[in-house]
């Protein structure tokens, strides 16, 4: 929320606003050097370099230098440049006998490796999303060159002459110059969802001047036009705005936290944990079996580096990528690349029922009067609310329009009847009225037509019309316009009442209080016909585990109805008022066992999605309207369509062509692929790492020297890191998509193999191979070197072994389908690592040969490693651990 600030906090030109608002039409003109008629492109080119660019700085258009800094700025690199300066200092300043000048390059190479390819993959990564976000079509009615165009809200400049109508955002602060029952929510600065009315000509009063918010003359950028015409002047844009200036940090614009960004904080935190636990252990551990404190230091650095994911933020924005161009493919704008792995755990969807269900093209089946009879007085009476209200148009506006053009002489119509007023819908009424002059029969007399929905119509009526005559509304004339409703729901027909009143009250004073002692004369009906793919699509979602909820502002009766057509269960049902009392305890249950909900108005919406996220769940939402932009702002991840009013496609997470069941059950699964492949890194960088370090802490009680030299630590990280890089290109099984996937302590039931594996060849190595090979001294250099050569070529394969057995819940190798990029590059660099010790470098890395016969037993520790697992699998999936 944006409130006014003081001076000296804010630097928003207040006392401009206060003058431009206080000035007159002519001088803020003149002030601007602009015509009412607008700017021509050479002038809005000068203004353009002049007061600068309608854009608000933001990640997407960051510079190169911000990248960079970014991308030595997370977590995990932090922790790595900590760490390789401290080894820096350990190898040079304190004394130990060797300075570890490779093992201090090798950091060095592992950071560089880190922070310049996580560099590039967010250049890669912010040109695709600039380039997905062009694709987004969020444009604005400007006056230029004399002519009213459609232009990208980008192209706005000071001094514009901005055309508004309903359903418009507004693109810049501007100053209205024209206004016809304007009314706007401004909930984006003011956090008020309820419309406000704006008026062009206007004398601010003293009292008013503080709240430079609330100037009715005024409208900021990212105020959305509810109903109503008008016309306004820019006389600020981009980083200048109110908008611009004050909420940059909480801007409709920001990087929205995901629930993916909340866990890759915790898991952050848990490693860095670990780490400040982990340094000091091995430090000490070795320092007093070992007694050289300065390489125990260096070692437990090294070790300390291996708990750091330092390639994660390439992989996660690796997958990020893809998982946009190949969504990109179906027309398809992912505006918010982190919504990629949301979309992925989503496993509930919360959707709108009108044109996602349906058709969203209205037939106006009936226009009854009280006796159900067809007449045109009904359709005349709504033809003159639908007609005249400057709103946004829904499904029976443009119904009643059409059916009227065909029955009646509009053009009549028209002549005899002018608009004086409007009081705009809004969702707590349910209904709104347009009051006009009757220049015909009863010549200046005015007539208040109102439509909505029953119980409120009801409940501000006093009289019904029938057969011309007016009657009082009894309470059995009440129950029978219920019951003919409720018939007509149960056809699969919304219905809504018309009514009037003369002469309601005197012009310029009309509001919602002015909707009282209504005479009721019909019913309007209508059909949204559910599409055709709707049924198949939502047994799709079902059968990946999608648990779909249905939002609605309709009753339960026609809900129903479109309900049963598509499929869905409709034995629970509830509504708005139920919602609205339930305590927080009785909310919790209600929505794991309902999935229709009636008559919601926003806040509602808001409530049911909160209560579902404390129960747990991942939610999605799809909407289209004004209504939904509340729901949105607290769901996990946002989908629209490229139609949808500007509001929504600013605030969504990702865009869709057109608003399609199909398509959400299809990217989906595409998210739940990207999130795959970024937590099968995380599984295997886990897993390795905690068995590797269990390893580590039992060899360096019970070993006489260290358990790897800290270079061939290094490496032996390098290597796998390497390795992993290719997860990205990886395929995801079929299973794994056909259910919501969310992030698991797997780690506790499959960390403790690899250290088994790497125990076993530490006790074979130290017992058996060793002293058979090269004697039992091992204090002796060969015995150590063939020592760490034998476990660092059996700990590498196992690395790459847990990227095979943990990428799936099958049987490697054999029941799962791995892609050939990833078996050439896992294998390939477990033997350009096995060959190590044989190489020329060997003797500077502490290696030396080893026999030939080892390999036999490296097959059979891998062959051990994926046995064990694959039973571990089996038990986990069974949820015996």
């Amino acid at each position: 929320m944006l409130k006014p600030a003081s001076k000296k906090h804010s630097n928003v030109d207040i006392q401009r606003i206060q003058r431009i608002a206080r000035e007159s039409r002519s001088e803020t003109l003149a002030r601007l050097q602009a015509s009412a008629e607008g700017l021509s492109t050479k002038k809005a080119n000068e203004n353009r370099k002049e007061y600068g660019k309608n854009e608000i700085g933001t990640n997407t258009n960051a510079s190169k230098w911000k990248l960079l800094v970014e991308s030595l700025a997370t977590p995990f690199t932090l922790v790595l440049i900590i760490l390789t300066l401290l080894t820096t200092f350990t190898s040079y300043i304190v004394p130990h006998g060797n300075s570890d000048i490779e093992t201090v390059l090798v950091m060095l190479l592992i950071l560089l490796i880190s922070v310049v390819a996580n560099f590039i993959q967010k250049i890669r990564i912010a040109k695709v999303t600039d380039k997905l976000l062009n694709m987004v079509s969020v444009t604005t009615n400007i006056r230029r060159d004399g002519k009213n165009m459609e232009l990208p809200t980008e192209d706005v400049v000071v001094g514009d002459v901005i055309n508004l109508s309903a359903g418009d955002m507004i693109p810049a602060d501007m100053k209205l110059l024209t206004s016809k029952d304007l009314f706007c929510s401004s909930s984006y600065l003011d956090g008020d969802s309820e419309p406000t009315e704006k008026v062009a000509n206007v004398t601010l009063k003293p009292s008013m001047l503080a709240d430079y918010i609330n100037y009715p003359n005024i409208l900021y950028e990212g105020t959305t036009i509810v109903s109503g015409s008008g016309s306004g002047i820019v006389f600020a844009v981009g980083n200048n705005t109110v908008f611009g200036k004050e909420v940059q940090k909480i801007s409709r614009k920001k990087v929205k936290t995901t629930l993916f960004d909340r866990e890759m904080k915790q898991l952050a935190k848990i490693l860095i944990i670990a780490t400040a636990i982990l340094l000091p252990l091995l430090f000490i551990i070795n320092g007093l079996t070992k007694g050289d404190w300065g390489e125990s230091l260096i070692f437990a650095l090294v070790a300390a580096v291996g708990l750091t994911p330092e390639v994660l933020p390439i992989i996660v924005n690796s997958n990020l990528t893809k998982g946009a161009l190949e969504m990109s493919k179906q027309g398809v704008v992912v505006k918010q690349m982190n919504a990629i792995q949301n979309l992925g755990s989503t496993d509930v969807f919360c959707i709108d029922k009108t044109g996602t269900l349906t058709q969203k093209q209205a037939v106006l089946e009936r226009h009854y009067d009280l006796e159900m009879e067809e007449t045109p007085r009904i359709l005349k009476f709504s033809y003159l609310n639908a007609y005249y209200q400057t709103g946004m148009k829904d499904l029976i506006d443009k119904a009643v329009i059409d059916a009227a053009g065909d029955e009646l002489d509009v053009n009549e119509i028209q002549r005899d009847y002018n608009k004086i007023d409007e009081i705009p819908f809004d969702y707590s009424r349910k209904r709104m009225s347009v009051v006009v002059v009757d220049n015909d029969e009863h010549h200046g007399q005015h007539l208040l037509v109102t439509k909505g929905a029953a119980e409120g119509m009801l409940d501000i009526s006093n009289q019904v019309e029938v057969n011309g005559k007016s009657k009082k509304l009894t309470y059995a004339w009440r129950e029978r316009i219920l019951n003919q409703i409720n018939e007509l729901n149960d056809d699969g027909l919304r219905v809504l009442l018309v009514g009037y009143k003369l002469n309601p009250a005197p012009v310029g004073e009309f509001s919602a209080k002015d909707e009282n002692d209504l005479t009721i004369i019909g019913y309007l009906a209508y059909l949204d016909s559910p599409k055709e793919s709707t049924k198949e699509s939502l047994q799709d979602l079902k059968n990946d585990n999608v648990n779909v909820k249905i939002f609605t502002g309709d009753n339960e009766a026609v809900t129903r109805a479109i309900a049963l057509q598509v499929g869905l269960n409709v034995d629970t049902v509830y509504d708005g008022e139920q919602i609205e009392t339930a305590t927080a305890e009785e909310l919790a249950e209600i929505v794991e066992k309902c999935n229709i909900f009636v008559h919601l108005t926003p806040e509602l919406r808001v409530k049911i999605i909160q209560a579902l996220k404390k129960n747990g769940h991942t939610v999605g939402y799809m909407g289209d309207g004004n209504k939904d932009a509340l729901a949105m702002k607290v769901s996990d991840v946002t989908v629209t369509s490229n139609s949808s009013v500007d509001i929504i496609k600013e605030s969504a997470d990702i865009v869709f062509e057109q608003k399609d069941l199909q398509l959400l059950e299809q990217m989906i699964i595409t998210g739940r692929k990207v999130f795959s492949n970024t937590m099968k890194y995380i599984k295997t960088f886990l897993v390795t790492n905690f068995g590797n370090i269990i390893a580590m802490v039992i060899a360096s009680l019970t070993l006489p020297f260290l358990p790897l030299l800290p270079l061939q630590l290094l490496i032996l990280n390098l290597i796998y890191s390497l390795s992993c890089l290719v997860i990205p290109f990886d395929r995801v099984s079929r299973n794994y998509v056909k259910k919501p996937q969310k992030w698991s302590k797997f780690v506790f039931n499959f960390g403790p193999i690899p250290a088994i594996i790497d125990l076993i060849t530490i006790a074979l190595m130290f017992y058996v191979i060793c002293p058979y090979l090269v004697g039992a001294d091992y204090h002796h250099w060969v015995f150590q070197s063939l020592f760490y050569s034998g476990l660092f070529v059996e700990s590498l394969w196992t690395r790459e072994m847990v990227i095979h057995v943990l990428r799936d819940e099958r049987f490697p190798f054999f029941r799962q389908h791995v892609t050939p990029v990833v078996i050439l590059v896992t294998f390939g660099l477990a033997i350009l690592g096995s060959v190590l010790p044989s190489s020329n470098v060997a003797p500077s890395l502490g290696l030396t040969q080893l026999p030939i016969g080892f390999t036999l037993v490296v097959v059979a520790l891998e062959v051990i490693y994926v046995l064990l697992t694959t039973a571990v699998k089996h038990l986990y999936l069974k949820k015996i651990f």
